[in-house]
């Protein structure tokens, strides 16, 4: 197959659980049109939009990509998210939980409330977003030690809740298409 286009060749579907809710915000569940097309093609998913400018061609086939794609099955979702270092950070939507600062992803890290020289684990409820700098700082002291204590109590956060925080970090392609399935805090980028 050819696939024949004004823009670049990158037309990622959006993929929607069977209740026309994307399978996660962040990261947004969004499939390479080659995954998109064969899920059609085995009959997996229904297509609720495609791409006006973008076409896939076949010897006995023409069709245009789809940019919206919902599941006719529906998948449950995992009531307890993965412990991830991006997931700790969207938990505490991306600011050091020491001095409050909001940061772009590569310039945060993660810190344990009770150091790992202390017995401290790497669980969800001892583990902290902290800056470069705060986190040298309270180095592998006590929170009491040093009197820096994080401005959140860490925990578990649900999947619901890291979806609503994800929803204030849109990814950096937004397909207009996709409107009228995501709800972001921020206009559609096109």
């Amino acid at each position: 197959m050819r696939v024949v286009s004004a823009n670049s060749q990158h037309f990622p579907a959006l993929v929607l659980n069977a209740d026309f809710r994307p399978l996660s915000y962040f990261p947004l569940s969004v499939w390479s049109w080659q995954e998109a097309i064969k899920a059609v093609f085995l009959d997996r998913v229904s297509v609720l939009s495609e791409y006006e400018d973008a076409t896939v061609h076949s010897p006995s086939l023409n069709m245009r990509l789809p940019s919206v794609i919902a599941l006719k099955d529906y998948v449950p979702t995992s009531r307890k998210p993965a412990f991830t270092r991006f997931n700790v950070f969207l938990r505490d939507n991306f600011t050091c939980q020491y001095c409050n600062d909001h940061f772009p992803t590569q310039e945060l890290t993660f810190d344990h409330v009770i150091p790992r020289s202390k017995g401290g684990k790497t669980t969800w409820d001892n583990v902290v977003t902290a800056c470069s700098p705060c986190n040298l700082l309270k180095g592998s002291k006590l929170p009491q030690e040093i009197k820096m204590f994080p401005r959140q109590k860490p925990i578990c956060p649900s999947s619901r809740r890291l979806q609503e925080n994800g929803k204030t970090f849109p990814p950096h392609y937004l397909h207009e298409s996709w409107r009228d399935y995501l709800y972001w805090n921020t206009e559609l980028e096109t």
